[in-house]
């Protein structure tokens, strides 16, 4: 197990949420589901408390804990795409199954969690600074799921 790894609080739903990631994206599998010795708040003994998973080569651990503590938009997982089509793939993957697009890239999976879908033209544009990336910020302001084609407009002014 890697020494630092991020522990995602889910209500009962960690390991459905981890096979749809490992789905999805790649460098992204399910490790282990860890059952429940006893019953606890939210679940009985056998129901999967624990759930080892990678996202992107990220090591991570859902934890079934319960409602008391649902995701919110102060962590997310930033995905960096690099072009429209891979922005799309990940993109209608999470707002269609059950997600919800937000804005500037941001969407929320069905189990509300958090995701930035980010083309790498729109963290380039941004590094790029002044007026570049004002018109990019500004343009992709406007938008929800980021459209790759008017970014790379708005950088050429």
């Amino acid at each position: 197990m890697s020494k630092n790894t991020i522990c995602l609080w889910y209500n009962h739903d960690a390991e459905d949420a981890a096979r749809f990631y490992a789905e999805v994206f790649p460098n992204s599998s399910v490790s282990a589901v860890r059952r429940a010795p006893s019953d606890f708040p939210g679940g009985k003994q056998g129901d999967a408390l624990v759930v080892e998973f990678t996202v992107c080569g990220i090591p991570c651990i859902g934890l079934n804990g319960g409602p008391l503590f649902p995701q919110t938009e102060a962590f997310s997982f930033q995905i960096a795409t690099e072009d429209q089509a891979e922005t799309d793939r990940y993109w209608n993957a999470i707002v269609g199954n059950g997600g919800a697009g937000s804005a500037c890239g941001w969407c929320e999976d069905r189990w509300g969690l958090n995701w930035q879908i980010t083309p790498r033209a729109l963290t380039e544009a941004m590094a790029a600074g002044g007026a570049e990336a004002k018109r990019a910020f500004d343009a992709m302001m406007t938008m929800k799921k980021i459209d790759v084609a008017a970014i790379e407009a708005a950088r050429r002014g």
